[in-house]
Formats: C-alpha cells, sequence, structure tokens
C-alpha cells in the first residue's frame, strides 16, 4: 500500500500528470479507407433508448455501433493471418497493458516527407541518446500526424497513387518486432503501417511482424508531443471483447513532472 499511497499522493500534488493520448470517439473520428473489394468498417454512431422521456423517464443510454478498429484502438495478435494462432484482446496480458513507453520523435522529418519511414539506423541512434528500448515495454512514434485528426480528408492524405501517411520501413519493423524486448508499438495514423505500405514486402510489416510476434499495436494516439523520451508508463484499456481482433480504447499515460 505505501507506494500505491505515494503514487496517489504524487498525482494530487502534480508530481505525476496523467496526459490522455485518446482521441474523442465520434462520427467525426477518421476510419481506415480500403480499396475495393475489400470491406471496410463502419463510422462510430450513437442510437439513443431513451433519454428522460416515455422509454426512460430518468435515465439517457444509448447503444453504439462501431467496428473494434475505430478510433484509439489496440490491434491484438489475431487481427493479422501472421498472428491467426495467437492470443485475442480479451486475452492480453494486463502486464503489457501498464508498462513503460518510449517516444521516438520524427515529426521534423515528417513535416518534411509525409512518407517517412523510421529505419533501424534512426532508432540506434536513438538509443545511443536515451539508453536501449525497454523491456517488456512500448515504442511510441511521434509523428505529429495528430495535428491532423479534425479532418479525416487531412488525416488518411489519399490522392490517385493511394495514402501519404509515415511509418516504419518493413526491415525496422521486423527488427523491432522479432529482435527487441517491446511488447507492442503506437503510432499517431490510423494504422500502424505507412500509408504506403500496401506495397511492401511484406505487405503492412508492422502488422504482419507484431502481430505475428505475439505483440500488439496501438493507433490514433493524440499528445504524445507531451511525453519525454523516456519514462512514462502508458495505461491501455481495451475493452475484453472476447473473440476480438481488437478494441478502442482508453489510453493515457503517467508523467512524472
Amino acid at each position: 500500500m505505501p507506494l500505491l499511497q505515494d503514487l496517489l499522493e504524487a498525482i494530487s500534488a502534480n508530481r505525476v500528470e496523467i496526459v490522455d493520448l485518446t482521441a474523442p470517439l465520434s462520427k467525426d473520428t477518421p476510419i481506415l479507407q480500403l480499396p475495393p473489394p475489400f470491406a471496410n468498417t463502419i463510422n462510430f454512431s450513437l442510437e439513443q433508448i431513451s433519454r428522460y422521456d416515455e422509454a426512460g423517464p430518468n435515465w439517457y443510454w444509448n447503444n453504439i455501433h462501431t467496428g473494434e478498429h475505430t478510433g484509439t484502438h489496440v490491434d491484438a495478435p489475431v487481427h493479422w493471418s501472421s498472428g491467426k494462432d495467437g492470443v485475442d484482446v480479451s486475452q492480453l496480458a494486463l502486464r503489457t497493458l501498464v508498462a513503460p513507453a518510449v517516444v521516438v520523435d520524427v515529426s521534423d522529418r515528417v513535416a518534411a516527407d509525409a512518407d517517412f519511414l523510421l529505419s533501424i539506423d534512426d532508432v540506434r541512434l536513438w538509443e545511443a541518446e536515451n539508453g536501449p528500448l525497454p523491456t517488456g515495454g512500448w515504442l511510441l512514434l511521434r509523428t505529429g500526424w495528430d495535428r491532423r485528426s479534425h479532418d479525416s480528408k487531412q488525416f488518411l492524405n489519399a490522392d490517385e497513387t493511394g495514402p501519404h501517411t509515415p511509418g516504419i520501413s518493413a526491415a525496422c519493423a521486423r527488427w523491432l518486432a522479432e529482435d527487441t524486448n517491446l511488447v507492442g508499438l503506437g503510432v499517431e495514423t490510423v494504422g500502424t503501417d505507412a500509408g504506403g505500405a500496401h506495397a511492401f514486402d511484406p505487405a503492412f510489416p508492422c502488422h504482419h511482424y507484431f502481430l505475428g510476434a505475439g505483440k500488439m499495436g496501438l493507433t490514433q494516439l493524440q499528445n504524445v508531443a507531451n511525453l519525454p523520451a523516456t519514462g512514462a508508463v502508458l495505461v491501455v484499456s481495451p475493452l475484453p471483447i472476447v473473440g476480438g481482433s481488437g478494441s478502442p480504447a482508453r489510453v493515457y499515460a503517467l508523467v512524472e513532472r
């Protein structure tokens, strides 16, 4: 109890800040758009059941309609063919959902190139400056892309050649997934892979390698700019959907100030 009491007192005294990393979930939340013949998820919507009326005089509530991979959400291993024998979102180990996080900031390079891809050398350079990637922790890729989330067209950033959003090279995705002790990858974009990742080898390598290795993806984060390069504790709270391939999640970080 003393440790938990110390934490509560630190939060109360603003020595530990709670940083919300979650995008608001509404009908305007951008969603992934796959080309035909592939099927797409639905936009988020509310269906009112009652609101202090004859259907329920003293209460207000709604049904929600959405997909597992809408807004800020978790990808469980079973989301991808390479992880089809892995766990679903209800089976994710809690110790991986409350874990250290580091931030690799490439926002300056993304500002000059929307198709920027993180390389192994970029991560090695980050480690030389900040120390090793955390065992049992998350890598959060800061690209500045959350500034576009108010406008679906800007956020998806697609033209006649396809979407143009930053991400991680195939070689780096494989290395991070297979040769480090990370438990997951978090990004600010609509998915963990770059916009052009359909043409990579393999296609969508972050999905292929991370989920195939039994690790997780976390997308559409906001306010990553408010986190330090190291030292934050990430808290990820997906719905425990039995058999689910993923879930919208409330995500926040604890940061010592």
